[in-house]
């Protein structure tokens, strides 16, 4: 987008920055462990939580969850951590003691707790999927650039080998000319056997959980287990569905290496158990990207849903499509690929035989772990592999599927101005207004 357009589609939230103090980041020297803060505990982020400390490279400076119940192993094998329950008395009390942030909250969250930590100068590593809007996407690219942060996106297999795959693959012209490709995501969702759609009440919020800021900026609804912990990400209001869950590890590096950059126009082909509330049964969403320099026009369609695969080229007769992947669609050849960090391959095996030896080598030394790439970037040794310059506009596709899976039909989109230009009612999901009280992290 141009500059103007951003700022007049953000309203005055970029140039309402300059009237904020400006943060120097602080990258940790050289070989010292960064000071990590870890917002968010339970469940996966747990396990993201494990990993930075299996890393050796992170001390950890404090424990944030809404829920005092959350990562309760994790806190007694560190006695020691202080605990919050909110994160942002936890930048009051403790922000100097502080280089970084590990965000794994819900995705309705991650938005404010990256732009508190950046306008501090911590460096933020941010579950996927990266924001809950398209307006949030974008503040975090500005905010990223203002404070000179290091930022990353939790799509790990973005450091691995299917990211130096298709990089090599890409620069050789093995991967050239995709017109076509095709994205699934074939497992069971949580919110699939549910029968209702909308919000459930009567229950009691259990001690010991603080709903306000677990509700954040997002829509306040009563506590729910159909809500928390874990099955936010089955609602518009708080989650991005399969999409959010599921696209970062699919079509990443498509996304990156192809420089698709954003649509033209999005449409729902089939919206399965369609529900106002609730992402639907199944989808079958198309994306339009135009030509991008020498490259054609190219079409991407992503299918969720348990039954909903997408149909076998003959060079992939016989075989069997894994849950969730990607098959693309190139002038000369045909790639099959899963998730993750798993490389791409030529089909038919009888193909794939033929070039092997021509075949560019994507073998590299550096790190392989996106948890050690985030740290070496907080200490200035390497570059973020996931920053928001290329995870914020993955995400905004997605964002933008989203709007198509609530809505129904085709949106049209002008990528040079950031505006839905069918669809009135549509733009106001690229930046619904937050609740009262969070408004000032919108602003910077």
């Amino acid at each position: 987008m141009k500059t103007l357009d951003r700022r007049r589609f953000l309203g005055t939230s970029l140039a309402a920055a300059a009237a904020l103090p400006l943060a120097r980041s602080h990258a940790a020297p050289d070989g010292q462990k960064v000071r990590m803060a870890f917002v968010g505990i339970g469940q996966r982020a747990e396990e993201i939580t494990r990993s930075f400390i299996k890393t050796g490279m992170v001390h950890i400076a404090a424990f944030c969850d809404v829920d005092e119940k959350q990562g309760a192993k994790l806190r007694k094998e560190h006695p020691g951590v202080p605990f919050f329950q909110d994160f942002r008395k936890m930048f009051d009390r403790m922000a100097k003691d502080i280089d970084a942030v590990c965000v794994g909250t819900p995705d309705h969250t991650h938005f404010p707790v990256c732009m508190h930590a950046a306008s501090l100068g911590k460096h933020f590593y941010v579950e996927k999927p990266l924001a809950h809007t398209f307006q949030e996407c974008e503040l975090l690219m500005a905010a990223e650039r203002k404070f000179k942060v290091a930022a990353q996106m939790g799509n790990q297999g973005h450091s691995g080998d299917n990211f130096y795959q298709f990089k090599a693959w890409t620069e050789a012209g093995i991967i050239r000319d995709v017109t076509r490709i095709d994205a699934f995501m074939n497992s069971a969702r949580r919110w699939h056997p549910w029968k209702f759609d909308g919000f459930q009440t009567g229950e009691s919020l259990p001690g010991g959980i603080d709903w306000d800021v677990w509700t954040g900026p997002a829509v306040e609804k009563p506590f729910s287990k159909y809500l928390h912990p874990g099955n936010w990400r089955s609602w518009f209001e708080y989650g991005n569905g399969a999409f959010g869950d599921w696209g970062p590890h699919i079509l990443d590096t498509c996304h990156r290496f192809l420089k698709l950059g954003l649509p033209t126009s999005v449409e729902a082909l089939q919206l399965e158990g369609r529900r106002r509330e609730i992402f639907p049964m199944a989808s079958t969403i198309r994306f339009s990207f135009p030509a991008r320099g020498a490259m054609p026009p190219c079409e991407v369609t992503w299918r969720d849903g348990v039954k909903n695969a997408p149909p076998l080229p003959p060079e992939m007769a016989g075989m069997k499509l894994p849950a969730n992947g990607k098959i693309l669609y190139s002038k000369d050849l045909v790639l099959t690929g899963t998730t993750h960090e798993k490389t791409l391959s030529i089909v038919p095996a009888a193909k794939a035989a033929e070039m092997k030896a021509t075949l560019p080598d994507y073998k590299s030394d550096e790190t392989r772990s996106h948890f050690v790439n985030f740290v070496k970037g907080c200490r200035g040794e390497m570059e973020c592999k996931s920053s928001m310059a290329v995870a914020a506009p993955l995400s905004q596709v997605f964002l933008l599927g989203v709007i198509a899976q609530r809505l129904g039909g085709k949106i049209e989109f002008d990528p040079a101005t950031g505006r839905i230009t069918n669809r009135p009612e549509a733009n106001a999901l690229l930046a619904p207004a937050p609740r009262k009280g969070w408004e000032d992290y919108y602003r910077i």
